[in-house]
């Protein structure tokens, strides 16, 4: 995979993401709707996992087709075992988010909403603005909030 892999979407979602964290676990069916949601926009969400699998053997490659399956995923799930993706983009947790337009350049990066835990709570729902801007051919709005989540588990050179 590359990113011309997605050159025909209008708007490109790449999340660095993994198996264990529990950030990820409240907000994966969140992103499963949006993907199911977005698609016939031309809107493709791309999970990236990056975690040193020797410090967290629940991130291997086998695991994450383990929970793809599990999870119902409908977007593409890629395994960054070099960590040489996540480097490239300065991803620092899990779940990172970064929104491209068609032009292949950055427009949004920060958090999916305003409450990781509790989707009834949710309030301002930053990523799917982000990507509705985009689609409209709007500005993004400045103000982006960060990602929280879990840290990338770097392996030691």
């Amino acid at each position: 995979y590359s990113l011309d892999t997605f050159a025909g979407s209008k708007v490109l979602v790449i999340i660095f993401m993994c198996n264990h964290c529990p950030y990820v676990k409240a907000v994966i069916q969140r992103l499963i709707d949006l993907q199911e949601d977005t698609l016939s926009q031309g809107v493709r969400l791309v999970g990236i996992n990056c975690n040193d699998v020797q410090k967290y053997p629940d991130d291997s490659f086998e695991s994450m087709q383990k929970v793809a399956m599990e999870w119902g995923m409908n977007f593409s799930y890629l395994f960054d075992e070099s960590q040489t993706v996540a480097k490239k983009y300065d991803a620092v947790c899990t779940p990172d988010i970064y929104v491209y337009g068609k032009e292949k350049k950055l427009l949004y990066r920060g958090r999916i909403d305003d409450n990781w835990e509790n989707v009834e709570q949710v309030t301002q729902r930053d990523l799917k603005q982000a990507i509705d801007c985009i689609l409209a051919g709007q500005e993004v709005p400045a103000k982006q909030v960060p990602s929280m989540g879990c840290s990338i588990k770097w392996k030691v050179s």
